[in-house]
């Protein structure tokens, strides 16, 4: 293999290029060692696969385990205040997508019939008039106002709520705790705090659905005697932080990438049937979850590199969706790009569940804003739009917009 560059000592995650493309080092790193080791800030020497096939291969292969209980769980980048792991991370009841085989099928069966494609076009009509409602409250504001507050975040946490019986009025309890469980540095008490703060919510939730079950997806998961409180309560913290959190920022950041192409913008105004196809290339390009990982359970050879048992891998999604030898001119959006085959779901056993609801919520979503807002643009200088740098979900905090108010429709 090629060692034109140097071992990266931490995961590299400056956006130095501009916010959509992956770090420049993990780019060079790419076309020189698709798998390439990885020095972690507590010394252990594991591995970051950025090549998309050794990622699709590896997210195939079930030798590279999920489970954090297997061994330390070694984090690529410095957290001050975050005591360094000695020992693994207890196995947490509920929460299959750090689990494998069989336990991860026994619960995750219990969920497929709940987000078929089938159930999502059931939805779908719903899904529209939940965003148009929101659109709605958003064309009666004043401009400039923030995007993520007034659109991205409310019509994913509308959604999510309604299927799995959470009372939309506890909203600023469930995000705000989420959002405080994904900030990336930060002391182990405040994270644990945040943590127990939801899932105190949330076991009060199921309990509650158990004793008086609805008609929502925790009320039918609630109906089956053979998972525990504290499975439902991890499987409920779970769907409630994905289902809103990585819907939320693709919706914010990929209104912020169509705002920084206006040529591809204009192309979509001008042509609303390439919808489908621009939501699935957003997703490739933006990739917000990013980052994932692996242990691997014995000496493993992965494009002609021989990962040993023990090793943590960390796995850039971002990097692979941006793989020249998958993609041509990968750091481009291209809304007629045929784009399926990106990896922003995943791979194998852990493909996310929710892509379908995702997918639904996204066209619903764009094809509104585009529609009821043809003169959107940013408030404010492209550079001043805070980033989620210091968040496991990238994204933006805030995206200020505003438009001519007479063009709201």
């Amino acid at each position: 293999m090629s060692q034109t560059v140097p071992v990266p000592h931490g995961l590299p995650m400056d956006r130095d290029a501009n916010p959509f493309d992956p770090p420049r080092a993990l780019t060079r790193l790419r076309a020189a060692r698709p798998v390439s080791p990885l020095v972690f800030p507590d010394g252990h020497e594991g591995w970051l696969v950025t090549g998309y096939d050794a990622v699709r291969q590896l997210m195939a292969d079930t030798r590279f385990s999920s489970r954090q209980d297997l061994g330390v769980l070694h984090v690529p980048y410095e957290t001050p205040g975050m005591p360094v792991p000695t020992e693994p991370s207890p196995q947490i009841p509920g929460v299959f997508i750090a689990m494998d085989p069989p336990d991860h099928t026994r619960l995750r069966r219990k969920l497929t019939g709940a987000f078929t494609v089938k159930r999502m076009k059931q939805l779908e009509e719903h899904i529209v008039e939940v965003t148009e409602r929101q659109l709605d409250a958003m064309a009666r504001l004043a401009p400039p106002v923030d995007l993520v507050r007034e659109f991205a975040l409310p019509v994913p946490s509308l959604v999510i709520c309604e299927l799995l019986g959470v009372p939309y009025e506890d909203r600023d309890t469930f995000q705000t705790n989420s959002a405080k469980f994904l900030v990336k540095e930060q002391t182990l008490e405040e994270k644990m705090a945040a943590y127990g703060a939801l899932t105190t919510y949330l076991a009060e939730l199921v309990t509650s659905k158990r004793a008086a079950p609805g008609e929502d997806i925790l009320s039918d998961l609630a109906r089956h005697d053979d998972l525990s409180i504290e499975e439902l309560t991890g499987i409920a913290f779970l769907l409630l932080l994905a289902g809103h959190e990585t819907t939320a920022n693709m919706l914010a950041l990929g209104a912020f990438a169509l705002l920084e192409h206006p040529d591809q913008l204009a192309e979509l105004r001008a042509h609303p049937d390439l919808l489908p196809d621009a939501v699935e290339e957003l997703l490739r390009y933006l990739a917000v979850g990013d980052v994932f990982y692996r242990y691997a359970t014995e000496d493993i050879e992965l494009d002609g590199e021989t990962i040993g048992k023990g090793s943590t891998v960390v796995v850039s999604l971002l990097a692979a969706n941006h793989d020249p030898r998958r993609f041509e001119h990968p750091d481009t959006l291209d809304v007629h790009r045929k784009a399926r085959g990106h990896l922003s779901f995943g791979h194998g056993v852990h493909q996310c569940l929710g892509q379908q609801l995702a997918r639904v919520e996204m066209r619903a979503g764009f094809a509104g804003l585009l529609r009821r807002f043809p003169t959107l643009e940013l408030a404010v200088p492209a550079g001043e739009v805070k980033l989620r740098t210091d968040m496991n979900i990238y994204g933006v905090h805030e995206l200020p917009v505003t438009w001519t108010t007479e063009t709201a429709r």
